[in-house]
């Protein structure tokens, strides 16, 4: 994925944007995090080129995964937020004692959406950002003891993510 990022976006290529991570289930989807120092770059625009060009190339010889482009952050907070879009998302809280653990908040309305097709989005965006869903304030595994529609989404999320098969009714 990094390579033929490189091979179409010459502001990779010249070091102006840079691929800070990539989280990719073959054949289905991908999320990329870049970044650049130049206040003056749209790293994501880059990436996606003019009228979606340089993006819809590497779909393209990637026969039509999808892929998610989103602007990398240092602030914790703010990567994972983007890194759960489409959803929008209320809130994100950190592990205030440093474990990479994360509480997210969404509008039940977006609750699918954050989550994804079997997992698949919440999956992505914890293996793109390197912070696990859960709950900080516990040392239970998320969502543990308590029925489907009394987990939190970053409960519901990590419980789909261990078990991708799982029927909720």
């Amino acid at each position: 994925m990094k390579r033929l990022l490189e091979l179409e976006v010459h502001e990779i290529q010249d070091g102006t944007v840079e691929i800070k991570s990539v989280a990719r289930e073959a054949g289905a989807r991908s999320k990329i995090a870049v970044y650049s120092a130049n206040s003056d770059v749209d790293c994501v625009g880059a990436c996606v080129g003019p009228k979606g060009t340089r993006v819809q190339a590497i779909v393209n010889e990637l026969r039509g995964e999808k892929i998610d482009i989103i602007e990398y952050s240092d602030e914790p907070e703010k990567f994972i937020a983007a890194a759960l879009s489409p959803a929008r998302v209320l809130s994100v809280e950190v592990d205030p004692e440093g474990a990479k653990s994360c509480r997210v908040t969404v509008p039940d309305a977006q609750l699918s959406l954050a989550i994804g097709n079997k997992g698949q989005n919440a999956r992505l965006a914890a293996k793109l950002t390197g912070w696990k869903p859960g709950d900080p304030d516990t040392g239970r595994k998320p969502g543990e003891g308590k029925k489907p529609s009394e987990m939190s989404y970053s409960e519901l999320a990590a419980f789909l993510a261990e078990n991708p098969d799982a029927k909720l009714e």
